[in-house]
């Protein structure tokens, strides 16, 4: 079975000879041999198209560059990598800038033109497999911007699509950075409230004297400062979907006053006495652990379960880092269209310290570094050196894992496989065809390992 379809635009019959070889047993190859009979090979749906710049007529490298731009605009989601001559950098670094996923320098190299196109087919069908499990997900409307394919997204995405449709509450916990809010955003679209509000509330950002008034709004007078009346949040979310993040900060009044209102959907206003009903869907979202929370006597026990209806964990980064890959392409191409920069590859290398950076601050760590390293990074690449000094030692040798106390040694083996198994995928930018080469397993020893450890 070949890694997939590429279909190569190059005149040079000699040349055109030396690269089917080079692919032969690896992809279905299809030629053509100028830019027109290229970009009707659109038509055949290939994975990637190799194509030289400079084809019939003119031979000039704008053959190349326009028929790059038609196959952009007939198949944007079709990788594209450029042969250039040896002193033709500029063109090359152009046809990056009108989304070409990658070029090299004839004379060809077998073994870099196998991986690159390797690597640009793996990509492709790694962002087709994510859009297509988000289309699965909902039929109501997209994940948008949570991104993933591993075993716990998946997990999570399928978890989303059988609560959404509901009116339950829902409470979402997380490490910081993981993308409680996109998780909530999903629920809501994805809900019959879809076209009302959404109101999404920081618990932590309240000020104790003022969290009762803006979650449930005051009366004119009802204190200094009180010069009219003001809808609260609860009013402002009526037959739509209030957000709750980092609940656990909520004060014990307003907590005893939250419990009310999940139980009977009525409230008053803060110094006023007219009841007011609410039609709202509630989502609560927390980082810490309000169990304990509760055993410590600073959260209510009885609003813990009303809040309890249905919990919806969010991985952190370190459990997931299959998805980095395609993580760093979306935030890539993110900035790049926000920033007006070029679109920039990342080493092997610097997806190697990626999968063994912990990432304490999830995937909003990712996408700020991202942000970063498009703004300051000049060069095509962007490569191990490129990075903060806190990524210098995320290269080494895989460590065993540290002793856990109770823990068997089939846990432990199963921690420190997985682990190589990350490390092994990132440093082959997703390909897991070539990480199973790296580390001697054949491909359903490969597919076996990455289903039963969710990679």
């Amino acid at each position: 079975m070949t890694a997939g379809r590429v279909a190569i635009v190059e005149d040079d019959r000699e040349l055109l000879d030396q690269i089917r070889w080079a692919l032969k047993g690896k992809f279905d190859v299809s030629t053509a041999d100028d830019a027109a009979a290229g970009l009707a090979l659109v038509a055949d749906d290939p994975d990637v198209f190799l194509i030289d710049l400079r084809l019939p007529p003119s031979r000039e490298p704008r053959e190349g560059l326009d028929l790059l731009r038609g196959i952009r605009e007939r198949r944007p989601d079709v990788a594209v990598v450029v042969m250039t001559g040896e002193k033709e950098r500029s063109f090359a670094l152009k046809a990056v800038e009108l989304g070409a996923y990658d070029f090299f320098r004839k004379p060809v190299d077998p073994a870099e033109l196998v991986l690159i196109l390797g690597r640009a087919v793996e990509r492709r069908r790694l962002v087709a497999e994510n859009r297509v499990l988000r289309d699965e997900v909902s039929s109501l409307h997209p994940f948008g911007t949570i991104v993933g394919t591993s075993a716990p997204m998946r997990a999570l995405f399928r978890s989303i699509e059988k609560v959404a449709p509901s009116d339950a509450t829902v409470l979402i916990t997380g490490e910081s950075g993981t993308g409680k809010e996109l998780v909530a955003q999903s629920l809501h679209r994805a809900s019959p409230r879809a076209s009302a509000a959404f109101i999404a509330v920081n618990s932590s950002a309240l000020p104790e004297t003022l969290a009762e008034s803006e979650l449930f709004g005051h009366e004119k007078g009802a204190f200094t400062g009180a010069i009219s009346s003001r809808p609260g949040k609860f009013e402002l979310a009526h037959r739509g979907t209030l957000f709750l993040d980092e609940a656990a900060t909520l004060s014990p009044s307003v907590q005893a006053k939250l419990l009310r209102v999940l139980e009977s959907r009525q409230f008053e206003r803060v110094g006023g006495n007219r009841t007011i009903s609410v039609d709202i869907r509630l989502l609560v979202a927390t980082n810490e652990d309000l169990e304990k929370r509760v055993a410590a006597g600073t959260f209510r026990e009885d609003l813990f379960y009303r809040l309890n209806t249905v919990t919806l964990r969010i991985p952190p980064l370190r459990e997931r880092t299959g998805d980095i890959p395609l993580l760093v392409d979306y935030f890539r191409d993110k900035w790049g269209r926000h920033h007006g920069r070029p679109s920039r590859r990342f080493s092997p290398g610097a997806l190697e310290a990626f999968a063994g950076h912990p990432w304490p601050g999830n995937v909003r760590e990712l996408a700020h570094l991202v942000e970063m390293l498009t703004l300051m990074v000049e060069g095509e690449e962007i490569s191990r050196d490129d990075l903060p000094r806190s990524f210098a030692s995320a290269a080494g040798p895989v460590p065993l894992p540290e002793a856990i106390a109770g823990e068997s040694l089939p846990a432990a083996v199963a921690r420190f496989e997985k682990e190589l198994l990350s490390r092994a995928i990132a440093r082959a930018s997703g390909v897991k065809a070539r990480a199973a080469r790296d580390l001697g397993l054949d491909a359903n020893q490969m597919k076996y390992l990455c289903r039963k450890y969710g990679l």
